[in-house]
């Protein structure tokens, strides 16, 4: 009978087989989904044999795996944040370099803070946010009403339901009702160009919602219209923090500048090198 490790290693082998490079850190974390392991266990555990109903369920979440559906979406969760966080089809699968975007907001805000989310997918941004900062108030926009059930689920699950407030909308929509009292207005908008969507990575490209990651034809009109209309939502002095794709740094600089109402401009890279946040400071 074949063993957990020997089980694991088969399959790494079947999805590097098709070309998924976190291959031997997939098929581990498939097993302990599979098994109801924990990593220690899996560990200690190597030299059993499967357990037939363990063995059932690793071979189908292979095949899922196999045909390059998210590992996210087969385990049902992701961190983000130190973060247990939910996910399905509904929402964008969180990604580290997001964490970018906290971080500099974190660095801008404090206790008692006013933040809206804007297109908050499965909520991570704010939650985040709503965890760090304590006391505040914290909101979250998206046009999807199925991304809202999953940022409301989330919320609930890390114990902050009662502190945010969600609410279904296109981008800014929804906080209208909140002129001039936002500290800072968060975004991981959709910024990939139309022409190149069919050109990414098929776990993004094939199951992924196309309206998370579709930013136009430049992949700057969504921010284009967040950068326009969040001046009347910040107080002076408030912050914009924008999520953008690499080479889109300069492009957001400039909106920024030709709208007149911001200052105090500027980025922050990721793990990777990449300007991957703009911030900037409404001056008037």
């Amino acid at each position: 009978m074949e063993s957990v490790a020997a089980a694991v290693d088969r399959g790494r082998l079947r999805l590097a087989a098709v070309g998924i490079e976190t291959a031997g850190l997939d098929a581990r974390v498939l097993y302990e989904h599979a098994a109801g392991f924990d990593r220690a266990a899996l560990l200690a555990r190597g030299r059993e044999p499967v357990e037939p109903l363990a063995a059932q369920r690793y071979e189908r979440l292979l095949g899922e795996r196999a045909r390059r559906i998210p590992l996210a979406y087969i385990t049902g969760e992701r961190e983000f944040w130190s973060l247990r966080l939910r996910v399905d089809r509904r929402v964008l699968v969180p990604r580290p370099e997001t964490e970018t975007l906290v971080e500099a907001a974190l660095e801008r805000l404090g206790p008692g803070a006013r933040v809206a989310d804007v297109g908050t997918g499965s909520g991570a941004i704010v939650i985040a946010l709503a965890r760090e900062l304590g006391a505040g108030a914290f909101f979250g926009t998206d046009r999807s009403a199925a991304a809202i059930e999953v940022a409301r689920a989330n919320a609930a699950a890390n114990g902050l339901a009662g502190r945010i407030e969600f609410f279904e909308g296109d981008l800014l929509d929804p906080l209208r009702g909140l002129p001039g009292l936002l500290d800072a207005l968060v975004s991981n908008p959709p910024y990939i160009p139309t022409a190149e969507i069919d050109g990414l990575q098929v776990e993004v490209r094939d199951f992924e919602p196309r309206a998370a990651l579709d930013g136009g034809s430049d992949g700057l009109s969504l921010i284009a219209r967040i950068i326009a209309g969040a001046p009347p939502l910040l107080r002076r002095g408030g912050w914009l923090l924008l999520e953008v794709g690499a080479g889109q740094a300069d492009a957001v600089r400039g909106l920024l500048l030709r709208s007149g109402r911001f200052d105090d401009i500027s980025t922050r890279r990721d793990l990777a090198g990449i300007e991957r946040v703009v911030a900037a400071r409404r001056a008037h």
